[in-house]
């Protein structure tokens, strides 16, 4: 079988496409976390709360004006909330949504104090 393949200027992306394969990549690792959940669930204690350290470390690099001290309260809330959810049993799902909320906000603010607000 030949293909014949015509270059092209515009390509067009098809985002119904994509949505649905980052929402299927969301449900088979909701799946795995919720089938070993207290495995993840330990390694997700010290995980988030290592990359919180590290967004607090980086945070605190740069002073400790009114700005750094509310990134440093959202940080410290996001990892505090994951830590609760898990020592209080919540639902797997729960805690799977929480886990990447804190991940992203403890990302967002390392990458904000040491590339952009540098």
């Amino acid at each position: 079988m030949i293909f014949i393949i015509k270059p092209s200027l515009f390509t067009t992306v098809n985002l119904y496409y994509k949505t649905i394969e980052i929402m299927t990549l969301y449900q088979k690792t909701l799946e795995d976390f919720q089938k070993g959940y207290l495995g993840f669930a330990t390694l997700a204690i010290i995980g988030q709360s290592c990359l919180g350290g590290a967004a607090a470390m980086y945070i605190l690099q740069k002073g400790t004006s009114f700005f750094q001290m509310f990134q440093l309260a959202l940080v410290v809330i996001a990892c505090s909330f994951v830590n609760g959810a898990i020592l209080s049993q919540q639902k797997p799902k729960l805690v799977f949504n929480l886990i990447w909320t804190s991940v992203f906000i403890s990302c967002f603010a390392i990458i904000l104090n040491q590339f952009i607000l540098s």
